[in-house]
């Protein structure tokens, strides 16, 4: 069966020397920005035009220029105008300066000259390697053309791996070389790898960062973003460069990219894509661990506690009605602690009041079959947990309080010599339980202890060991806390003491304070704080004065 090509193959008779139709192309690319003016297109273009000149069987038909295109791609605009000149039988000549000026992928190009070109009847000449199929056809057919093309396609290589090199070293420098600032920034006039904030936008983005720590949603914030008119990123920057401004509409996705960006706390995070090789000019993002990470390489918008504080309610389960544009207050915090699923809020509707209440979804979706209500008024809720907090902020100041006064002991050294000792003896205690620990096996291998006793006492007093050597770590960071000023439990301390006098909820003060609510059966609230572990350091430090909950409390 004769093999079908994708060419439309037109019958050629024998030209006469005076039938040659000849195509000059031309292309010039980045990748020979490093080469003098020889390589520029009016140098190619002279160059071409002198030869044709000089050769009476070339009739010049056109020139087919491609001007910043890369020669390891053949999918270029003026050479797939040169080809359909080809098929079409208007040119039956292509002349270029030489072989690299045709192309750099010598799979592609050798396709072209070994198969396309002869197909067609193509007369091919490269002018500076003395190559011309028809007057020279030895020069097509020798080892050289294929080597040449080699050579040509490996220079593209190795620049590749340059460019790549040298554009990771400066992202490690934190110099940023993207295309565009990011939204809220613009690149600095005298420095173009450098970002400084574009005031105007970045006022809408500590817009968007407020709005959702107050208890928007993110579709919200763009519904918002849009009543006021504000132009989206693509939109904005449009019009600063004087151009033409479509719709400008924000969308959800645009305004979750800018709440979890690290650009607006003045991180640079960059190669988050990269193409597949030289020869493939087509993009693929980069995983997390081998994006290129620097800190502090420009001026923040947001603080690094809002940040974060907007990352961790993005990880939780925040769903509104369609048409809300605020969450409740507990959304993504309330869990049933049976189920482990979300409290669903609903709206009850009586003749003289209106009231909301919590409902476990799993009980909801099944109607029962899987979980109980767990039921819980909203406003029984608030002043539950507005109480519990109360509690731990009066907690918080006490500790601060006797900070206070742990600080005037300290100044007299009586606390520093109380940590010293407790050193000390935490380390005996170690040394102790490590001569036990040396003394067993002697023992065993003597008969003084079986094999049972051996291990059992072994397993014992490692444990034993491993205990002691932690006593004596927290006794040294207790040491070393108190030589340079720092207080454990000062994390608790700092984030709660500043609520002092708090009268109502937010939901900024629930996303910095509260861990998760577990709702029981009956009402029953299992509250867990953040810097719980802070807590029970500063209970440790300050010896239990103050006896309290440790891991949350009934409510």
């Amino acid at each position: 069966m004769a093999r079908t090509s994708k060419y439309s193959i037109q019958s050629t008779p024998t030209r006469r020397r005076d039938e040659w139709r000849a195509g000059l192309y031309i292309r010039l690319s980045k990748e020979d920005g490093d080469k003098p003016e020889s390589e520029s297109v009016s140098s190619q273009k002279a160059l071409l035009e002198k030869f044709v000149s000089e050769n009476p069987s070339l009739n010049f038909y056109d020139f087919y220029i491609d001007d910043g295109w890369s020669g390891t791609d053949f999918e270029r605009p003026a050479f797939g105008r040169m080809i359909g000149d080809v098929t079409g039988g208007k040119i039956n000549c292509v002349i270029v300066k030489d072989l690299s000026r045709f192309g750099r992928n010598y799979v592609e190009a050798g396709k072209y000259l070994e198969t396309v070109f002869p197909l067609f009847g193509v007369r091919f000449i490269a002018v500076n390697d003395a190559i011309d199929s028809v007057s020279a056809p030895q020069s097509m057919n020798n080892v050289l053309v294929p080597f040449k093309n080699i050579i040509n396609d490996e220079y593209c290589r190795d620049i590749s791996v340059k460019v790549r090199t040298s554009l990771d070293i400066r992202r490690k420098q934190g110099k940023f070389i993207g295309s565009f600032a990011a939204y809220g920034y613009r690149k600095d006039e005298n420095d173009k790898n450098k970002l400084v904030i574009d005031e105007c936008a970045a006022a809408t983005v500590r817009m968007i960062f407020a709005k959702f720590l107050s208890g928007y949603s993110v579709i919200g914030i763009a519904r918002l973003l849009n009543g006021k008119g504000i132009p989206n990123p693509s939109a904005y920057r449009k019009a600063q460069n004087s151009a033409r401004v479509g719709d400008g509409l924000w969308c959800d996705s645009t305004v979750r990219r800018i709440l979890v960006n690290e650009v607006y706390i003045g991180n640079l995070v960059q190669k988050k894509n990269e193409t597949i090789s030289y020869k493939i000019h087509v993009s693929r993002p980069v995983g997390k661990e081998k994006r290129i990470r620097v800190e502090n390489t420009h001026e923040a918008i947001v603080s690094r506690e809002d940040f974060y504080k907007v990352g961790e309610l993005l990880k939780r389960d925040t769903r509104t009605s369609p048409h809300a544009d605020r969450l409740s207050l507990f959304s993504g915090f309330l869990k049933c602690a049976d189920c482990g699923r979300a409290m669903q809020k609903r709206t009850v509707t009586q003749p003289n009041k209106i009231y909301d209440y919590y409902v476990c979804s799993t009980y909801k979706k099944f109607h029962g079959g899987f979980c109980t209500k767990h039921t819980l008024r909203a406003d029984d809720l608030e002043e539950a947990v507005l109480s519990f907090l109360n509690k731990y902020i009066s907690l918080a100041v006490d500790f601060d309080r006797l900070e206070t006064a742990t600080r005037k002991a300290e100044a007299a050294g009586v606390r520093l010599k109380s940590f010293e000792k407790e050193l000390k003896q935490k380390q005996r205690e170690v040394e102790k339980t490590r001569t036990v620990l040396l003394d067993l096996y002697p023992d065993y291998k003597s008969g003084i202890l079986n094999k049972e006793q051996y291990f059992s006492l072994k397993d014992r007093y490692e444990n034993l060991l491993s205990q002691a050597e932690s006593a004596v770590k927290q006794a040294e960071k207790n040491l070393d806390d108190c030589k340079n000023g720092r207080r454990a439990g000062s994390e608790f301390i700092e984030n709660f003491k500043k609520h002092r006098g708090l009268e109502s909820l937010s939901r900024e003060i629930i996303c910095e304070l509260i861990e998760n609510i577990n709702v029981r059966e009956g009402g029953v609230l299992e509250i867990k704080l953040k810097f719980s572990d802070s807590l029970l350091a500063a209970e440790k430090f300050f010896g239990g004065v103050i006896k309290s909950d440790k891991d949350g409390a009934t409510a």
